[in-house]
Order: structure tokens, then C-alpha cells, then sequence
């Protein structure tokens, strides 16, 4: 029978990743197989923005995160008060640097 302890996962935050990377834009795209959040910093009056950090996550990892995201935003909440939701904005313009596509 396993206890809790052989469950239990070690998990290494090197310091390069533990200092994180500030982004305020992501940008999710998927495919019948994986869903990929790219997360940018877009700087105010800069046309151009790089994508700082891509995360590739299955179907099912997505739908995970979604709601340990939903949990914590919860928490956050009871704690902080709510988080201002500005509702739907107008969609930026983005060019990934490739050739444009048609349907």
C-alpha cells in the first residue's frame, strides 16, 4: 500500500527561473493535441514585443491549470478583495514574423 510520502515529488527551482520573467500579454493557440501559451512583454509605445516564455501543455494539463488557476484567483480574492475585470478588450494586431495565411 503506498503512503503519502512515496507520492510525494521533488521539485528543483533553479535560481535563473526562480527570479521569473514579467509578462502582461499571453497568447494561447492550440492544435487537436496540445495547447501553447506564449507569454510576451509588451511595452507601451513599442510596436514590437518578444515572446518571453512558451509553455506547451497536453489537453488535459490545460484543462488542469485552468482550474488551479480558477482556485487560486478564488483565494486571492477572499484575501484581497476582487481583481478588476475590465472585460473583453479589442484585439492587438500581432505578427509572428512569418508569412501571412489564408483560409
Amino acid at each position: 500500500m503506498e503512503n503519502k510520502k512515496d507520492k510525494q515529488i521533488n521539485i528543483e527551482l533553479t535560481e535563473d527561473v526562480a527570479s521569473g520573467t514579467y509578462t502582461n500579454l499571453s497568447v494561447i493557440t492550440h492544435s487537436h493535441s496540445e495547447f501553447i501559451i506564449d507569454f510576451v512583454q509588451l511595452m507601451p509605445g513599442v510596436p514590437k514585443a518578444k515572446v518571453k516564455s512558451r509553455v506547451i501543455l497536453t489537453p488535459d494539463n490545460a484543462k488542469k491549470l485552468l482550474h488551479a488557476l480558477a482556485d487560486n484567483i478564488k483565494k486571492f480574492e477572499q484575501t484581497h478583495g476582487a481583481i478588476k475585470d475590465n472585460g473583453p478588450q479589442n484585439p492587438i494586431p500581432m505578427n509572428f514574423g512569418g508569412p501571412a495565411t489564408e483560409a
